[in-house]
Parts: C-alpha cells; sequence; structure tokens
C-alpha cells in the first residue's frame, strides 16, 4: 500500500499538452509543489532535473518515473501527467513518453525511496494497466484506475 495521501486528483494532469522532457518536468513540479506549503515549483524542479541528469527515468513502452529527495518533504507524494502525445524522455528503448509518474520523497529517505519506485516499476509494467491510463479521458478517471489498480490513500485537499 501506499501512503497516506500519496496521490490526488489535484496532482494528476489528463491530455497534458508538455512536448518536451523540459516541459514534463516543469509540469510535474508544479502539480507536486501543490502537495505542501514548504515546497516551490522551482525546487522541485530543481530536484527532479538534478536527478535526471544522473541518467534518464524514462523506462521503456512510453513510461517515466522521475523522482527525487527533497528537504521539507515530509511523506512521499506523487504526481501524474497522461502526455497528449509521446515526448523524447531519452527512455532506454528510444520510445516517446506519455504516461509520466512523478515521486517526490523526504530527503533522508532512502529504502522509502527504493520501496516506492519499484512499486511504481511494477504497477506500471502491467500494460492494460497502462493502456487504461492512455485511454482514460480526465483527472478523476485515472485516478479511479489508480484506485482501482491498487488502493491509494487519497485526500480531497491533496
Amino acid at each position: 500500500m501506499f501512503p497516506a495521501n500519496f496521490i490526488s486528483a489535484e496532482r494528476i494532469s489528463a491530455a497534458n499538452p508538455a512536448g518536451s522532457k523540459k516541459r514534463i518536468l516543469e509540469e510535474l513540479a508544479g502539480l507536486l509543489a501543490t502537495a505542501s506549503e514548504e515546497l516551490n515549483q522551482g525546487t522541485v524542479f530543481d530536484k527532479l532535473l538534478e536527478r535526471e541528469r544522473l541518467g534518464s527515468t524514462g523506462l521503456g513502452h512510453g513510461i517515466a518515473l522521475p523522482h527525487a529527495r527533497v528537504a521539507g518533504v515530509t511523506q512521499a507524494r506523487g504526481a501524474f501527467l497522461q502526455l497528449q502525445s509521446g515526448a523524447d524522455f531519452d527512455a532506454m528503448d528510444g520510445q516517446p513518453v506519455d504516461l509520466v509518474f512523478g515521486l517526490l520523497v523526504p530527503e533522508a529517505a532512502t529504502e522509502e525511496h527504493l520501496q516506492l519506485l519499484a512499486k511504481l516499476a511494477t504497477l506500471f509494467s502491467d500494460e492494460a494497466f497502462c493502456q487504461r491510463l492512455r485511454k482514460a479521458g480526465d483527472s478523476a478517471a485515472l485516478l479511479r484506475e489508480f484506485i482501482q489498480q491498487e488502493p491509494l490513500p487519497i485526500s480531497a485537499n491533496g
């Protein structure tokens, strides 16, 4: 099970027009920054970009899992982008990415970070699940897909 308030409809963007890796990370940073009053989009973007420079988080098959450890984050938080069309993300298979899940964890949460990444990678390795995400029409439908796949604690306030 994912942590409490891990994802919410407010941190999901359907049919997002971002068309470049930089723009995708900016969009994710904006969504993730809403998870806590202590966060701001610029700091989150910098942390995501810093991690991305170490190596692409594009897993292949149209999936990317950008992630970062951030000071001031007390609990893991996620955000999700369903892109209008695929974008180059330097994925291992060279394919464009159209499903992007962003993850922030506390700066000292190394084990939790790894466990959440493994859980998300397993979730996104389910081809049928990914196809349902690609067909979902709005943020509420996308959130329902996540909840149906595995009960995720959610919050109306994010």
